[in-house]
């Protein structure tokens, strides 16, 4: 993913990928009205251990269970699974492997849904499909810490702000959080100063918007 938006990346656009295909499309997000704020927790993750790995086994086990369920052999991955098939074979997986698969296939919804609400320029429902994002993301996928959650919480809490949820591997990292660009700087403190009296800690934020991909650089 890095690299496609290193390489891809335009002015005021996000990018939607298809990690299978390897295609991707560019998707509007040019309102100077709209800003996005990246804070980190400052917990360092750690994707080197079992977890990563079990979650993978995980989601290849339920694939396996809906494609024998539905008898749809085109089912080889969770995304080429739907959430009936998924409800279907539910009482053929386990509990958590099913949470694990819940979390995947809505997931891949509200990707489109989000990229939808872009074009539309709706950002009140970008925010509702971040902060649905955040919440499986943390009960279902069990990848969030409670410094992110504290942190999604504080967002979530404050005028302007259309939604915020963790981004990236997750056990720790940064949140992403879409707002009004007027309400930033008074978002920042909030977040400082909440995030540190529950943790202890500093978050560190700053303000962006999309930006252009990587190109020559001209010397004068």
């Amino acid at each position: 993913m890095d690299q496609f938006i290193s390489t891809l990346g335009q002015a005021g656009h996000l990018l939607l990928i298809d990690c299978r295909s390897n295609k991707a499309n560019p998707v509007p997000l040019a309102s100077t009205d709209v800003v996005i704020l990246v804070t980190n927790s400052n917990v360092k993750h750690e994707l080197s251990g079992s977890e990563y790995p079990e979650r993978v086994k995980q989601c290849q086990t339920a694939a396996d269970a809906i494609r024998t369920s539905s008898s749809d052999e085109s089912v080889m991955q969770l995304r080429d699974a739907t959430l009936s098939m998924l409800e279907a074979a539910k009482d053929s997986m386990d509990e958590v492997t099913y949470r694990r698969a819940l979390h995947v296939v809505s997931e891949n919804e509200r990707v489109h849904l989000a990229a939808a609400a872009l074009e539309s320029g709706d950002f009140a429902a970008v925010g509702t499909q971040m902060l649905a994002s955040h919440v499986s993301l943390r009960d279902n996928f069990e990848v969030s810490t409670p410094e992110l959650d504290k942190l999604v919480e504080l967002a979530e809490s404050f005028e302007g702000v259309y939604g915020s949820r963790m981004t990236g591997g997750g056990f720790g990292g940064c949140t992403v959080t879409l707002l009004r660009a007027s309400q930033a700087d008074a978002l920042i403190a909030h977040l400082k100063e909440g995030y540190k009296a529950a943790t202890g800690k500093d978050a560190d934020c700053f303000v962006t918007r999309p930006g252009a991909g990587a190109g020559p650089l001209l010397l004068a």
